[in-house]
């Protein structure tokens, strides 16, 4: 007779019913956590709030969302997991990609063994648990395959929700793991999706597409972030914009490869989600080994894209190292003076700052080493004598004593081969193999943070610069990708882009606690590293290289729909941009400076009085509302069926967060096909209360102003009182300006009238 199997089919049956329904919820979001008979945890609705929701309705909604079979399929009805697995029927994407050597653990069957939330065991007992806004712990394990998997799940109290899960080898022999991915469900309804693309000096380029079956997939391979992240992918109904339609967004929280995906399945099934990319070899885990995924966010939003932006603010905003409202006017250096450091020249910007009323001066690229252009120094973080033969102290000595605070550029990840470092130690660079390096980028290669010796090396001579002077902010530049990422040991490179990004994260998190108080900027050739992952070691982010106001109209635009304008770098550039050749009015640069954290790049001996007097007048402009910038709440007016259309007339602003006043900027973007314009609705306010509207023009009348009659009423203090209702629905008549000019709205509660 044949040899019996080694599993009979008792074993392979379903685990004994072991059932839970966990609800989390928070600012009018819910999401219920299905746990039917020990499966892997599936979500039954992410979305709108289930209030008062109950058991015996918990357990209705169970069944009534449970799909029909549909033919040709498995028999069972298939379910959205969070992590998803072919064992439950799933056709798609699997949550876990991977296997032993040896082919086998190829398709896990995870089962729930325990829910654990605040320290408490939740009992599989079929009860309904209501945990509000709090994080969920659940452990799952195939004995089979030799895996369990820790899976957290959050709900934050902005109505923000974010997942993360662990992977342990539980067998005996390596396990390799290519992708870990966590997903969340949408409707069919959401059948448009908006995400991101760019390039250097144009990021955060919004595209739509028609959702359809199969995969929308977006991935990183550069090794960070990236200019063409897909940044936040977005799901909706049709036609969504600013301030209306239904809308389901992901963001995947890691600083180098990493995923964000949208798919339709042909049984009617549709999922959004993200996790980090993982090269060859970087998911092998030895026996008892375990891998840590990122956070994946979702964020969910009945009426636009605001209020999709709102719940990532507002967590942003509640976190314990989170800026002060009070963020220092800057002065870069850089375009005033690129390479060329002369200390007699930089002490004169930093006089001429000071009496504009800056807060805060940097230094850029060029202080140390050999660094006299890109090419050569990059890597010695050490303070060039033949240009600071005093070293930093006397200058950052000379700001301090201006009041002013002083910052210094670092770019402590890459080098130069005409470097000392690459040549004292050509085996600390990343590379594919012993024998070459990769292609130069910027004429720059890779410190192997992952080498003990060359982390601690970069580390200490960080730390000494840092100590040499009154530094307080760090502007962190990473100015090439990542490609070929390879750590060498033994004679061979193995893939390190994984452990090269958690190796920058260390390095923050150790300067932070070494020096409290220490700021960081995460300058990534402008936009290339801006997440969620390196804004929990850093404060800001450059937005991009270009400072071209009508560029970055745009690129502040759809930045601040994940972070909010306290963490975005906004630099009042020179009169003609140094990446475009534009020329624009000074109001224009400063006015869209202004929604950000707002600064200056600019040679200021090369300013009028005039210009100088004008931007002292929108410096105090920002320094009496940064208040209100930086704790209010973000609107965009729609202004067409596609927000992504680039309009001739863009109105953006913020909204005190008690409804009490409102700042707006109203921009023209180019000449319009159609004069006099249409009205202006400003978003956002109470719609109960009444309201004025100012007209702030800090730097005088602009080009080709032609007012209406409420504007010139205001002006002689006759200021029209409208409620928020009809400033929204009805709107003001606009004003006539030449392309590429701005003015500002400021809108008062009037609550006596």
């Amino acid at each position: 007779m044949p040899t019996p199997p080694s599993h009979s089919l008792a074993t392979l049956a379903p685990a004994p019913a072991r059932s839970a329904l966990v609800h989390l919820h928070a600012a009018g979001v819910s999401l219920l956590v299905d746990v039917t008979d020990g499966r892997s945890p599936a979500v039954l609705h992410w979305g709108a709030a289930l209030p008062d929701l109950g058991e015996q309705e918990a357990r209705g909604l169970r069944l009534v969302t449970t799909p029909v079979r549909v033919e040709n399929t498995v028999d069972a009805p298939l379910r959205t997991a969070i992590l998803p697995q072919a064992a439950d029927g799933w056709p798609g994407r699997p949550g876990i990609d991977g296997g032993r050597i040896d082919g086998t653990a190829f398709s896990p069957r995870l089962i729930t063994r325990s829910l654990t939330s605040s320290g408490r065991d939740l009992p599989l007992d079929d009860s309904l648990h209501d945990l509000g806004a709090t994080a969920l712990t659940i452990d799952l394990e195939d004995p089979d395959s030799g895996l369990a998997v820790q899976l957290e799940i959050e709900m934050l109290p902005s109505g923000l929700l974010r997942q993360r899960a662990r992977l342990t080898n539980t067998g005996q022999t390596p396990y390799s793991l290519r992708s870990l991915t966590l997903t969340l469900p949408t409707p069919l309804e959401a059948d448009e999706i908006l995400d991101f693309a760019g390039r250097w000096g144009k990021e955060r380029t919004p595209q739509r597409r028609e959702m359809t079956v199969g995969m929308h997939l977006r991935e990183t391979h550069k090794g960070r972030t990236g200019f063409d992240s897909a940044y936040l992918l977005h799901v909706g109904r049709r036609g969504f914009g600013f301030r209306r339609g239904e809308v389901w967004a992901v963001h995947t929280a890691f600083s180098g490869n990493h995923v964000h995906l949208a798919e339709r399945t042909p049984t009617g099934l549709q999922v959004i989600g993200g996790g980090e990319l993982l090269m060859a070899g970087e998911g092998l885990l030895g026996p008892d080994e375990s891998y840590d995924s990122p956070w994946v966010y979702g964020a969910w939003s009945a009426d636009g894209l605001d209020t999709i932006a709102h719940r990532f603010h507002r967590y942003l905003r509640s976190r314990p190292q989170h800026v002060s409202t009070d963020r220092p006017v800057s002065l870069n250096v850089w375009e005033a003076v690129y390479f060329d450091h002369d200390r007699p020249r930089l002490t004169d910007l930093a006089d001429r700052a000071a009496a504009l009323g800056v807060e805060r001066y940097v230094l850029d690229d060029g202080w140390f080493g050999s660094r006299r252009d890109d090419t050569s120094g990059l890597g010695d973080w050490v303070v060039s004598p033949d240009v600071w033969s005093d070293g930093l102290a006397p200058l950052a000595e000379h700001v301090t004593g201006l009041g002013m605070q002083f910052g210094l550029w670092f770019e402590p990840e890459m080098v130069n081969e005409d470097s000392d470092v690459a040549r004292a130690h050509p085996d600390w660079l990343l590379t594919p193999s012993a024998e070459r390096l990769p292609v130069q980028s910027r004429h720059q290669q890779v410190l192997d943070l992952t080498n003990p010796a060359a982390y601690a090396h970069l580390r200490d001579q960080m730390v000494a610069v840092i100590e040499s002077a009154p530094i307080s902010y760090l502007k962190w530049d990473h100015n090439r990708d990542l490609l070929e990422p390879g750590s060498r040991r033994d004679g061979q490179a193995r893939a390190a882009a994984h452990a090269q990004t958690l190796a920058a994260y260390r390095l923050m998190d150790e300067l932070k606690e070494r020096f409290p108080g220490l700021e960081i900027e995460s300058c990534s050739s402008g936009g290339g590293r801006i997440d969620l992952g390196v804004l929990e070691r850093t404060d800001r982010v450059w937005v991009s290289d270009c400072i071209d106001p009508l560029e970055r109209q745009q690129m502040q635009r759809w930045t601040a729909q994940l972070i909010p304008l306290e963490l975005m770098g906004c630099h009042v550039a020179s009169g003609r941009s140094h990446t475009t050749g534009r020329l624009h009015s000074l109001d224009f640069r400063a006015g869209t400076a202004l929604f950000g954290h707002m600064g200056i790049e600019w040679d200021l001996a090369q300013a009028t009085e005039e210009e100088l007097t004008a931007l002292r007048a929108w410096i105090e402009v920002f320094q009496q509302r940064r208040e209100l910038l930086f704790t209010g709440d973000l609107v965009r007016a729609d202004r067409s069926a596609d927000p992504q259309t680039e309009e001739s007339l863009s109105v953006q602003g913020v909204v005190a967060a008690d409804g009490s006043e409102g700042l707006f900027a109203v921009a023209s973007l180019r000449r319009s096909g159609v004069s006099p314009r249409e009205r202006v609705r400003l978003p956002g306010l109470d719609p109960y209360r009444a309201y004025t509207v100012q007209v702030l023009m800090p730097g005088g009348t602009p080009s080709g102003w032609r007012e209406p009659a409420w504007m010139a009423d205001a002006a002689d203090g006759h200021a029209p009182v409208l409620s928020g209702r009809a400033l929204e629905m009805v709107g003001l008549a606009a004003p006539l300006l030449d392309a590429e000019q701005l003015v500002l709205l400021e809108v008062t509660a009037d609550d006596g009238r």
